[in-house]
């Protein structure tokens, strides 16, 4: 189990008391609450009896001190109970086999000891939004159960565009061409993502996800190439990058855009022989990888500033998946709303919310600039400030919170802010930019959208 809560909760499971009290510490620093136990069978006790948002794991306790045999097993045993729980590896012994083997069984990131604290808590912020994300997409697979088509579809697609992406979606996904899925923020592409992979011949490999709009410059080869001990300051260890992470499955590069300039040619060269060398080593790695890469930048402008490669694009964009805005899907809205607010009542206690006929009509009227996660975003709401079983007002907050005509009077402060950071992400569909735009630096900007919700702008699904 999971939460999606204001104060996530993030379990320890370390068989040293001064770890989990250390570690203690530094969540509550960060404003994350956590719960510390000993031992495996303390940690399944807890996420049978309470939600948590992610589980932060030690891969030794009573049994020995170096194989990680029993965090293998804990693993295993967390991803059956709980398998929309983000579990983090944790290490002290730098053990490349285990750690892949660990990120093989679903294992959603790994943290060596002793960690960077600033690193620790940047993974686990990215694990919870990620295990929300997920959440979301299970629900929306269970609910689509019912209206999956021929070709066992999680999308549901009423319009006559959507029906043309699933039938190039069906028919591309069994081959190894790397793919670019463009569309608008909010149109879908991670679930396009995990849809190709899904229906590939690599299904039984890793599916890595990386938010490049989340990787600076200066950590970028370490993140996606690896490290060996000694390569910087701080390297303590070896590092497996994402690369090697998803040998012979999938990675998925969202937001590429937003890789750097100085990185391209790096990225280019990996995408050209499938040959890297991590950071510090000079033996030559080879790896089998399909590609697949999202962004809402139009990288053909991008190329024309200078600001992309010409040639890394031809790259990514063997395949081509164009997913329409929710505006251009209008067939769609109706269903989509059905399905989210059954989700949201189901979640919240409350299984007779339907819509009454008004609201159908205005959500059908309206433009869902945000598109299918402001329509999901919508209807969760609706679950919550319905005062009736059925729910009058399905865009309470939308008209109020972005006004057509850009008039910020009447919001409060926080709703200007999150008005004002929205549109600067849609202008300029980089972060750093936006950032600029707003003259504010790139970590504020990702304060201000984890403040108001909005993370999924910045890791664009």
């Amino acid at each position: 189990m999971t939460a999606m809560t204001r104060n996530p909760t993030v379990l320890v499971a370390d068989d040293q008391a001064d770890v989990r009290e250390t570690l203690r510490l530094l969540l509550k620093s960060a404003n994350l609450a956590s719960v510390g136990v000993a031992t495996p069978a303390a940690a399944m006790d807890a996420i049978a009896t309470r939600e948590f948002a992610c589980a932060l794991i030690d891969f030794n306790y009573s049994r020995d001190t170096t194989s990680g045999d029993e965090g293998l097993e804990l693993l295993d045993r967390m991803r059956a109970a709980a398998p929309d729980l983000p579990v983090v590896a944790m290490t002290a012994w730098g053990n490349v086999p285990l750690v892949v083997e660990a990120m093989r069984r679903g294992a959603a990131d790994f943290i060596e000891k002793p960690w960077d604290n600033a690193r620790l808590v940047s993974v686990l912020r990215a694990q919870i939004a990620l295990g929300e994300g997920a959440i979301r997409q299970r629900r929306l697979e269970a609910e689509n159960a019912l209206l999956r088509r021929g070709s066992g579809d999680t999308f549901i697609a009423e319009s006559a565009a959507m029906r043309k992406v699933l039938a190039l979606l069906d028919r591309i996904a069994p081959n190894d061409a790397n793919v670019l899925v463009l569309g608008e923020s909010g149109t879908g592409k991670g679930l396009v993502a995990q849809f190709l992979h899904a229906h590939s011949a690599r299904a039984a490999r890793s599916l890595v996800k990386v938010n490049m709009g989340a990787v600076a410059d200066s950590v970028f080869e370490s993140e996606m190439f690896g490290h060996v001990r000694g390569a910087f300051t701080d390297a303590k260890n070896d590092r497996i990058g994402r690369f090697e992470l998803a040998d012979e499955g999938t990675l998925f590069l969202d937001e590429v855009g937003n890789v750097p300039t100085s990185q391209q040619p790096k990225l280019l060269r990996v995408l050209e022989d499938g040959e890297f060398e991590r950071l510090g080593s000079s033996r030559t790695q080879v790896v089998d990888v399909r590609l697949i890469s999202a962004t809402n930048a139009d990288l053909e402008s991008e190329v024309g500033a200078g600001r992309f490669r010409k040639d890394l694009l031809y790259r990514l964009n063997t395949l081509e998946v164009h997913l329409p805005p929710l505006r251009e899907r209008r067939e769609d809205i109706l269903p989509l709303a059905r399905m989210f607010l059954a989700c949201a009542a189901r979640r919240y206690q409350r299984d007779h919310l339907r819509l009454s006929p008004a609201a159908e009509r205005a959500l059908a009227a309206w433009q869902w600039p945000g598109n299918v996660r402001e329509l999901e975003h919508a209807m969760e709401r609706a679950a919550l400030l319905a005062e009736h079983d059925e729910v009058v007002d399905p865009l309470l907050g939308l008209g109020a919170r972005a006004p057509a005509d850009g008039d910020l009077d009447g919001m409060t402060l926080d709703e200007a802010e999150a008005l004002l950071v929205r549109r600067a992400l849609e202008r300029h569909h980089n972060l750093q930019r936006a950032a600029d735009a707003l003259g504010i630096s790139r970590q504020s900007l990702y304060r201000r959208l984890e403040k108001h919700g909005l993370e999924g702008m910045a890791g664009d699904a």
